[in-house]
């Protein structure tokens, strides 16, 4: 049994970005946690990228971000001067927004990780939901995917310095200002796409909102770069598991099918999926494209449930 009470408002009965406590009428605090592995060389840049990563869930919520508290594993033998500098890559990206860090905890592990704990605040009542997504609704996406492929390829040393700068970029790029941006339209449902993938965090959408939803596989943008690297065999391991894991609840034209593995790729700090009433798309798109989401467009619409709950066309 989990104890609950009446003003916890959305818990983690579907899968949604983070959690909501009502503290007073259209008033309510918004919490959540991420940890990442290393996705860059550069130390400093981790901790700004798992800064904006972890960030991404009260962006998704609708909430504006107050505190934070990090989480740190790292193996001793590792120079102190690497962990200040992601530590305070994360000061950084959290000092730009105005979220306090709090405090934070250290583990000793194997491998480095890093990540945040934040709490944020919806102060106009409005709870942007993964569950919401309504029949007739189109599909926005911020960010190309590809993401997992192309750090995959950084860790095998196989990426250009110019690929490195454009996916790091890409990672830093914050949804700060798409979330302020999608409260000025008819949104429907949101959630940000990171480590179960386009395909899994779309299941999610789907299955707890009770439709389908049919993408528009040409439309949806991916890092230059990374279908010749998934073509290669330069695929995480987590794409291969969101793949299996949603085996039964999508189909895939097979005119796409060098793109498939894309739609599973984990993405670290990836964009919002956005649902909002076809009749405002065009504008949305127009207004994301205009504050730096240069990738943003419509890349699906909802539809009454079918056979599967994702259908790429």
């Amino acid at each position: 049994m989990v104890y609950k009470d009446d003003n916890l408002l959305v818990g983690f009965e579907t899968s949604d970005d983070a959690g909501v406590y009502k503290i007073a009428e259209n008033k309510y605090m918004v919490q959540s946690i991420d940890v990442i592995a290393p996705v860059v060389d550069e130390p400093y840049n981790f901790g700004r990228i798992a800064a904006v990563n972890s960030l991404s869930d009260l962006y998704a919520m609708g909430a504006r971000p107050l505190t934070a508290m990090t989480l740190l594993m790292y193996n001793c033998n590792i120079a102190g001067s690497v962990m200040h500098e992601i530590m305070q890559g994360a000061c950084d990206e959290l000092g730009e927004i105005g979220c306090v860090l709090v405090g934070g905890h250290t583990l000793e592990d194997n491998e480095v990780k890093f990540g945040l704990s934040v709490t944020g605040m919806i102060d106009d009542g409005k709870i942007l939901q993964n569950n919401t997504l309504k029949s007739g609704d189109v599909l926005v996406y911020t960010k190309p995917l590809g993401i997992g492929i192309m750090t995959t390829a950084i860790k095998g040393e196989m990426v250009a310095e110019n690929e490195i700068s454009h996916v790091t970029e890409i990672m830093l790029l914050s949804n700060k200002k798409a979330s302020e941006i999608i409260k000025n339209y008819p949104v429907t449902a949101c959630t940000d796409i990171t480590g179960y993938g386009l395909a899994g965090h779309a299941l999610e959408m789907a299955k707890f909102s009770g439709c389908s939803i049919n993408f528009f596989t040409e439309k949806i943008p991916v890092i230059e770069g990374a279908l010749n690297y998934a073509e290669m065999g330069i695929i995480p391991a987590g794409a291969y598991h969101n793949k299996q894991f949603l085996a039964h609840h999508y189909s895939f034209n097979e005119n796409h099918k060098t793109k498939e593995m894309l739609m599973f790729d984990p993405q670290t700090s990836g964009g919002l999926f956005i649902g909002v009433n076809k009749n405002h798309a065009d504008e949305l798109v127009d207004d994301l494209k205009r504050a730096g989401y240069e990738d943003s467009c419509v890349i699906g619409e909802a539809a009454d449930l079918s056979d599967h709950y994702l259908v790429f066309e």
